[in-house]
């Protein structure tokens, strides 16, 4: 069961690159005390993600954060490695908070795993976007195809804000 409107973030543990290199990053502390745009794709460098859903967070960073969001956040089921270069390709990191789920902890806490081992992919993250105002989800976009970045998109994250 995928977590709701109205639930707590669940505890977990990300990775996030710094200028010091990989460091954890706990969900409890980073959602708490603050209002955040948290995006969830599928995988980094792949076709939607990169040319769709990313850009339009990037695009409307000024929008998102003129609403009183403090941080724009994606979550993909990546090493922080991956995320990292994937950032810096996509020209991002200034803009966006990259949390690599390795180990899918967080993705499967919050009920938002997608099986995509028929592609070769193993267990991912489903394709959504929400917004968590002091470690409590406000509003879920969760997209009904992974390929698709309509549901999940910037403009409709401007919407529910």
């Amino acid at each position: 069961m995928s977590i709701s409107v109205g639930d707590k973030i669940p505890a977990a543990t990300v990775t996030t690159m710094t200028d010091e290199g990989p460091q954890p990053v706990n969900s409890e502390d980073f959602f708490g005390g603050r209002k955040v745009v948290l995006f969830g794709v599928p995988g980094a460098f792949t076709p939607t993600c990169h040319n769709q859903h990313l850009p339009g967070f990037v695009r409307h960073l000024d929008a998102i954060k003129a609403k009183g969001v403090d941080t724009i956040a994606c979550l993909s089921v990546n090493d922080v490695f991956v995320l990292d270069a994937w950032a810096q390709a996509a020209g991002a990191s200034k803009a966006v908070t990259f949390l690599a789920d390795g180990n899918a902890e967080l993705t499967t806490a919050l009920g938002l795993e997608l099986d995509a081992s028929g592609f070769g992919m193993g267990t991912r993250s489903q394709r959504f976007s929400m917004i968590v105002d002091d470690g409590v989800v406000q509003a879920l976009n969760i997209e009904p195809q992974a390929g698709q970045a309509e549901v999940s998109s910037a403009d409709a994250i401007l919407d529910n804000l």
